[in-house]
């Protein structure tokens, strides 16, 4: 077996991977990025690129039936060709990994390398018939759909978010199983290209680390689309009916079957860990399979650093890639940054969308902190109104004394944008009196910020509970 000599090793193409070989290519090193099939991770190849041209596809049709609304009449009815909805979606994602590749191919010090890597020591790989040998291991291998030992799941044909995108016939009747964020965007979205859509959820509302008010807002949205929401589905099973793909579900309200024409099954993520033989460089992995990293995202093996969905640091496109960003400018920019020194913020891309950072207000009550709450439905924001888009509200948290911005959610048009601005706030190190001098632009849904952060109400910390039972004023 032949061995190669490299200064770095990549493992995996995803956010973190490509950018992180480019760096240390550029800086000089002689680096082997290895990827088993695309470049380009989930985001480009099954997840944010082709789901989010999707979800534009829906938008359109959504609108499209609206448009009496607007004054706009079309007389033919509404009518989907979902050959061209999918391959719109493929040919974005394709012309994206053939940027990756091209821009991979031009740059010099980078051999990619297409196959799986397993871990033969902390500084050898093994892919195919070739040993790779280098100080500097990085992996970035990424995760896929979380499959649970659920009765049935073995004789009932499923889909996850990555086979889904290679559907030829539109779903009769799609059930989803979770109601977070993976399967409260396909349900939206195939609802609006003409699925009926039932989606069955564990917890007793959707996406539950979500503040209630929130969570309600959402069903009310998806409901008001005829999304059928079954919630406190305990004891969940896989089934069919008839020749048809069925969910068994023990709730305290609705039938105890339903029968559909697909399920699909988003109840989470699981990391790509399980086949790279880890134990050999002696890394070991949590009880989940993530693969345990400092601040400064290095394992516990001297030379071996781990990014991205692997890492269980983040589970977004933009915390990938600002891991590469730290890795880099501590290895080679003198810079010290912590993946500590990240406010967490992500976006629920159903229509409106939610932009959310920071806190929950449910999360900051734990704090024991004294609090300021500002909330504001999107019927009083202009610029929903005149869009005629006024599902949602917006919201944000702050702490009474210091008046530190905890945390923020916009659940509204434009949500997943106007989210920045108390993000860029809070990493600027801004207090809400500071925010709320701002002068926004009119009309956007931006500029209601200030006006929120003016209506705040003070909350007070709960009495603590001691174990003996006595109620101790706050």
């Amino acid at each position: 077996m032949s061995a190669r000599t490299f200064d770095a090793i990549v493992v995996g193409g995803g956010q973190a991977g490509p950018p992180l070989a480019a760096r240390l290519a550029t800086a000089g090193m002689k680096v082997a990025l290895v990827e088993r099939r695309h470049l380009g991770g989930t985001c480009v190849n099954t997840g944010c690129m082709p789901t989010k041209a999707l979800v534009a596809n829906a938008y359109a049709a959504y609108l499209a039936r609206r448009a009496a609304d607007y004054g706009v009449m079309i007389d033919a009815p509404i009518r989907i060709d979902f050959d061209k909805v999918m391959e719109r979606a493929r040919t974005i994602t394709r012309d994206a990994r053939g940027n990756l590749d091209a821009w991979i191919a031009g740059l010099e010090n980078i051999t990619l390398i297409r196959g799986h890597a397993r871990f033969e020591g902390p500084d050898t790989l093994r892919v195919g018939d070739s040993l790779l040998i280098a100080p500097r291991i990085f992996l970035n291998v990424g995760g896929r759909a979380a499959v649970p030992d659920m009765p049935g799941v073995g004789d009932v044909a499923f889909l996850t978010n990555s086979s889904l995108l290679a559907l030829d016939e539109l779903p009769r009747h799609l059930l989803v199983v979770g109601g977070s964020y993976i399967g409260l965007e396909f349900a939206q979205m195939f609802r609006r290209f003409g699925s009926q859509v039932t989606v069955v959820e564990r917890m007793d509302r959707l996406v539950a680390r979500e503040d209630e008010e929130i969570s309600e807002s959402l069903r009310t949205i998806l409901e008001a689309e005829g999304i059928t929401i079954r919630t406190k589905a305990e004891c969940i099973s896989l089934a069919m009916h008839d020749g048809a793909p069925a969910i068994g579900v023990d709730c305290a309200e609705g039938p105890p079957e339903l029968v559909g024409s697909h399920i699909l099954l988003a109840i989470g993520r699981v990391p790509n860990t399980g086949d790279l033989d880890l134990a050999r460089a002696g890394i070991e992995t949590d009880e989940r399979g993530y693969i345990p990293v400092d601040e400064r995202l290095r394992t516990r093996v001297p030379g071996i650093w781990a990014m991205g969905d692997c890492n269980r640091r983040g589970a977004f496109t933009h915390t990938a890639y600002n891991d590469f960003e730290i890795v880099a400018a501590n290895l080679l920019d003198g810079e010290d940054r912590k993946v500590s020194e990240r406010i967490p913020a992500y976006a629920l891309y159903v229509d409106p969308p939610l932009g959310r950072v920071g806190m929950t207000e449910a999360e900051a009550r734990k704090t024991g902190r004294r609090l300021l709450v500002g909330r504001r439905p999107m019927t009083k924001v202009g610029r929903a109104v005149e869009k005629g888009e006024t599902h949602g509200l917006m919201k944000v948290v702050v702490d009474a004394d210091t008046r530190e911005i905890l945390g923020a959610a916009i659940l509204g048009t434009g949500g997943d944008e106007a989210i920045h601005a108390i993000l860029e706030a809070m990493n600027g190190g801004m207090t809400s009196d500071q925010l709320r001098w701002a002068v926004p632009i009119h009309p956007t849904v931006s500029e209601l910020i200030p006006t929120l952060l003016l209506d705040m109400k003070l909350i007070e910390p709960e009495p603590v509970v001691p174990e003996h039972g006595l109620r101790i004023p706050a």
